[in-house]
């Protein structure tokens, strides 16, 4: 299971949100001002979802009353690129700027020869002179997730020698997109993508640990430093430039329950519902939550939920999940070490 799915199914449900409304391009929070691009500094962009779905497949219609209010019914800042012509695209939503591909050798192919470790992937950023600009970074995981699209298909099952079309979780049609470089002995899901985001603590045996998001399977994951093949672990690299503070939260209690994210306009409940439920339920709670003199609101779609992930803190260096101590959270039991931490109900980082 991936961890985008593992955390839409394990809401313990800590994060209801309003509901959006798409308002002549703008986003309004029903119950709060509506904000332009230009208030905001931290803009989520939808996360292309339009089909329902059950516990186990999709759906043919979205008018399930068991399961109204999932992500496909709810619509935010759809997907929108520019192409300059000169290796670089421009997200019309978020404000940053992105290099166009990952073939850092410039031979016309991404293969393994593109992929690079952590160091050289800052090292290469630091030096790069693309489309006029110097000021070029690795991105941070919040920003290499903007990226994200989930219409993407999942290659699990794929096996042996064939062709194979799959849809990745990036806009193949913007950016230069390649799979894991299997004439070198790499596998179909080898497309992780490297962020400058490090984990607080270790994995593994100790090692280092970097975030990456993977646009072939739809997952964030925690990568050691070190490769099971020997050596570093190598990724694919798009740089970034532009908007510094792009993922940073300001996020502020109202004082009636709730909690405002001023950088991404989103509303907070701040308590979590104390205890783990299953989607289905946890989208009813969600639906019938009254609140703050408001009820309407809903679950959040998965980009949403990671916008308040704080990677700052973990239960080894912090003894809590990964979210901000103004939410209030519930205790559950870590039951990879066996200690009581607080958390929130809600599973935000899978670490394999």
């Amino acid at each position: 299971m991936s961890q985008s799915t593992l955390i839409q199914t394990l809401l313990g449900l800590h994060c209801c949100l309003f509901r959006l409304v798409k308002l002549s391009g703008v986003i309004a929070l029903l119950g709060v001002s509506t904000h332009s691009f230009a208030q905001l500094s931290y803009t989520i962009v939808d996360t292309n979802q339009t089909e329902c779905s059950g516990n186990s497949s999709t759906m043919g219609s979205c008018l399930s009353e068991r399961t109204f209010g999932q992500d496909a019914q709810y619509q935010g800042y759809v997907p929108s690129y520019t192409a300059h012509g000169d290796g670089t695209v421009t997200d019309n939503n978020t404000g940053l700027v992105w290099a166009q591909t990952t073939d850092l050798d410039g031979d016309g192919k991404i293969t393994a020869d593109d992929k690079v470790t952590y160091d050289e992937g800052a090292a290469y950023a630091s030096n790069l002179t693309l489309g006029g600009h110097n000021d070029w970074r690795v991105p941070t995981i919040k920003e290499l997730y903007s990226l994200m699209l989930f219409d993407g298909e999942d290659p699990s099952g794929i096996n042996g020698a064939g062709t194979y079309s799959i849809r990745p979780f990036i806009d193949h049609s913007v950016f230069g997109f390649e799979s894991g470089d299997m004439v070198a002995g790499e596998r179909l899901i080898d497309s992780q993508y490297l962020s400058s985001t490090k984990y607080v603590s270790t994995t593994m045996n100790g090692d280092e640990t970097i975030f990456g998001v993977n646009f072939i399977d739809g997952r964030i994951k925690g990568y050691g430093a070190t490769s099971p093949r020997g050596g570093e672990k190598t990724f694919y690299l798009l740089t970034v430039r532009g908007n510094t503070s792009y993922g940073v939260n300001n996020l502020v209690d109202n004082g009636d329950k709730t909690v405002t994210d001023k950088a991404t306009g989103l509303t907070w409940q701040l308590g979590d519902s104390q205890q783990g439920v299953d989607w289905v339920a946890g989208i009813k709670y969600c639906e019938s939550l009254e609140l703050a003199g408001i009820s309407d609101w809903r679950m959040p779609n998965i980009k949403e939920l990671h916008s308040i992930v704080d990677y700052s803190r973990s239960p080894d260096t912090t003894n809590s999940a990964a979210i901000d101590p103004v939410f209030e959270a519930s205790t559950m039991i870590n039951e990879g070490v066996k200690l009581i931490i607080q958390t929130t109900g809600v599973v935000l980082l899978t670490i394999t």
